[in-house]
């Protein structure tokens, strides 16, 4: 089966219905509430939330129904991770990744027994998976590698600077980009799938940041050793255009979605209250209508871009196209703008309380979360990356499609 048969399949035929997978979220979102505080104050792992999530088999959920999975779309974990996003940003970050790296394993195993096999173990033993693609000096250049695979007959060791590995220590898988040979050029670049007892980790850099603190995306030292037939059959080149970056921008412009969600309904509910007991309406309302006017053209961005990758999902010529491969890369850009824009209209909204870090109107948690997005991939870096692209492509002449 290839990545279209896989695809096709997640997106025709799951077991669960989608007000399912949303009646899940919304259960694990009232957990993740719960314990977003002390997660955030205590810079810590949301065990919490994510064995809620493992307790509703999310974490195997994209696996196709041949290998026990539900066969959940990409649309169903954007709207779980929309969801988690109105409650715990680290929580749903950390179900975004995860996905993100299932995406890219499920669309791309071929017919590899290793890989159908560890997806089997996805479901069973709802296995969470965490991405190793930040290397070295080179940040969130995702696209050139620096540690080379060193094959020994049919085994291969690893050893990588991971300067950024989210949850790396609570993960019971790894999945890293690595340059193909040592002969390779940083661009020729392999996906290698490592179990926990494949790797070893030593710490090299602390998590003590402005806001989602409770990813512990620390740095590590990646030690591994595995069998050569654990490396995805297919290019890392072909993963990250077809599968990795739509899955990333997708989960990632719905995990800031959801926290600018959050954030406006907690000025909503402030401003309501302050409009019932003073009988007049608040002035914080003109920075609520600017929050709302930013959410929703995220919104409609989002599920725009969706629709856009869905029907190309098949068609090889369709999903390769210049115009939709830059509308996935600048919609990390410009939602990841809007998000930070709509969270700062609401925390103005509520002025003081929602300056402060206590309280019912606070959305000072929501704004140090959210000023991630622009920084994470540095937007700066992606545009720059998009080279003559946007000179190829001519602009809509009509307002339709």
């Amino acid at each position: 089966m290839n990545i279209h048969q896989s695809m096709h399949g997640m997106l025709e035929a799951p077991v669960k219905k989608s007000s399912q997978f949303v009646q899940s979220a919304h259960k694990i979102a009232a957990i993740a509430s719960t314990h977003a505080a002390q997660v955030d104050k205590a810079s810590r792992f949301p065990h919490e939330a994510m064995a809620a999530v493992r307790e509703h088999k999310l974490l195997g959920a994209t696996v196709p129904v041949q290998f026990g999975g539900s066969g959940a779309s990409l649309r169903d974990i954007v709207e779980v991770c929309f969801i988690l996003g109105q409650s715990c940003a680290s929580t749903a970050m950390i179900f975004a990744m995860h996905h993100v790296k299932a995406a890219c394993i499920i669309g791309h195993y071929g017919e590899s027994p290793w890989h159908m096999a560890f997806m089997r173990r996805m479901v069973t033993d709802q296995l969470l998976l965490a991405s190793s693609t930040t290397e070295g000096q080179s940040g969130g250049d995702v696209r050139n590698s620096n540690a080379p695979v060193i094959e020994d007959g049919g085994s291969f060791t690893l050893e990588r600077a991971a300067t950024v590995l989210s949850y790396g220590e609570q993960a019971d898988a790894l999945v890293t980009t690595a340059r193909r040979s040592a002969a390779a050029a940083a661009s020729d670049q392999v996906l290698v799938i490592l179990d926990k007892s494949d790797y070893s980790l030593t710490p090299t850099f602390g998590w003590e940041t402005l806001g989602m603190r409770g990813t512990c995306s620390g740095g590590f030292g990646l030690k591994a050793r595995g069998q050569i037939s654990q490396i995805m059959p297919v290019d890392y080149a072909t993963i990250h255009a077809e599968s990795m970056i739509p899955a990333a921008h997708l989960m990632w412009g719905a995990v800031w979605g959801g926290i600018a969600a959050g954030a406006h309904e907690r000025a909503r509910r402030h401003l309501r209250k302050l409009a019932t007991s003073s009988g007049t309406v608040p002035s914080g309302v003109a920075w609520l209508n600017r929050a709302a006017t930013h959410l929703t053209a995220l919104r409609a961005m989002l599920n725009n871009t969706l629709d856009q990758y869905e029907n190309a999902v098949g068609t090889p010529d369709m999903l390769n196209q210049l115009e939709l491969q830059t509308a996935i890369t600048l919609l990390k850009v410009d939602v990841s703008e809007l998000a930070v824009a709509s969270v700062m209209a609401s925390l103005r909204a509520n002025g003081l309380p929602g300056y402060r870090e206590d309280g019912e109107a606070s959305n000072a948690r929501a704004l140090r979360d959210v000023l991630s997005a622009p920084l994470m991939i540095n937007n700066d870096r992606i545009l720059g990356n998009l080279g003559i692209a946007p000179l190829m492509i001519s602009p809509a002449s009509t307002l339709t499609p």
